[in-house]
């Protein structure tokens, strides 16, 4: 069993979601706190094994409480935030101090089935993260990346799947790329307005341009394409212009966006002109993709397991037998510009 403390100052959000988990049989709420001097207690007595953490509460916020429970007590935290630009950033900077994982709060916006589905998951993912690795990881995302050479300008594409721990991994990736690598697309499970806020933020860390995706964005060398939250992302191609299409649909390997989904689209429009990477992450989502894209010609790279947070979704795509390379992340980007050539 998996023992979940649920942290919110709204009495409606800490009954859904006690409902909601009570559904799942790996799943028990130990317990409820309005706020962190009541969570501090309550982690201490009930020693939960994964908390979800509102952001704005009264006496103490969620990230002031979120840095101090990390430098003393680290333990896998999951920020519920709203669904807004502000929710977004302020999500962000939970996951710089620490926080694992990011949901959006129940609304009008965002129904109660797809949050269930979302936050159970979540919780699974949380639960698997080594603490060691991730404090390891979320250090490193604060130092300097060392950015590689320029390197002979290529129209191949790159498309990356990611999950748990894939906000830091992904920053560690394309903080390294020069300015004129290959055109890559993005998939992070994130929920919508987080994926804007994590986009502004790699733009400003990175050499090349990061943006989130808009429909009918061109894929070329020098940007990323990260999926907006709640859209799935595919790769299309016209003539000699590869682009994306963003679009609604239903959940795919209980993601939306869903890395399945854009790998299904890249070895369809890229085939052999691509390069896939699937990084940390639980589940599955991506591994069936990966395979496709491997069997229309496309390299395809695994995050080894030594350097993944969570270890699920590249195992799941080496088990396909979809994985050319398994590679420590610290050495995907120089791979990844290699296999472009």
């Amino acid at each position: 069993m998996i023992k979940v403390l649920i942290v919110d100052d709204s009495a409606v959000v800490r009954e859904i979601f006690t409902n909601e988990l009570s559904k799942d049989p790996e799943l028990e709420v130990v317990g409820t706190a309005i706020d962190p001097y009541i969570a501090r207690d309550k982690i201490v007595k009930l020693k939960p094994n994964v908390l979800t953490l509102d952001v704005e509460m009264p006496r103490m916020d969620g990230i002031t409480f979120l840095r101090k429970l990390m430098k003393y007590n680290p333990m896998p935290v999951i920020i519920v935030s709203s669904l807004t630009q502000r929710g977004g950033q302020l999500a962000m900077e939970a996951i710089n101090a620490g926080a694992v994982e990011v949901l959006c709060k129940p609304g009008s916006a965002y129904t109660v089935g797809d949050m269930s589905v979302e936050l159970i998951d979540k919780i699974k993912s949380a639960a698997a993260v080594d603490m060691s690795r991730w404090t390891k990881l979320t250090s490193q995302s604060q130092e300097t990346t060392q950015r590689l050479n320029v390197i002979k300008t290529t129209n191949k594409v790159v498309a990356i799947g990611a999950s748990t721990g894939g906000t830091q991994a992904l920053q560690s990736v394309l903080s390294a790329m020069p300015v004129n690598a290959p055109g890559i697309v993005i998939v992070q499970h994130m929920p919508e307005h987080f994926t804007t806020s994590f986009a502004q933020r790699l733009n400003e860390l990175c050499a090349i341009e990061v943006k989130e995706a808009e429909n009918g964005d061109s894929v070329i060398p020098g940007k990323a394409l990260i999926a907006p939250g709640n859209k799935h992302m595919l790769l299309r191609r016209s003539g000699a212009r590869y682009y994306v299409e963003v679009k609604t649909g239903p959940l795919v390997s209980r993601h939306r966006p869903s890395v399945e989904v854009l790998f299904n689209s890249v070895a369809q429009s890229a085939g052999q002109n691509s390069v896939g990477v699937i990084m940390t992450g639980m589940g599955a989502d991506g591994a069936d993709g990966m395979l496709k894209m491997k069997e229309s010609k496309a390299i395809t790279i695994a995050q080894d397991e030594a350097s993944c947070v969570v270890f699920g979704m590249p195992k799941e795509a080496i088990k396909r037998g979809g994985v050319d390379h398994i590679i420590p992340l610290s050495k995907i980007p120089e791979a990844i510009l290699t296999y472009s050539q």
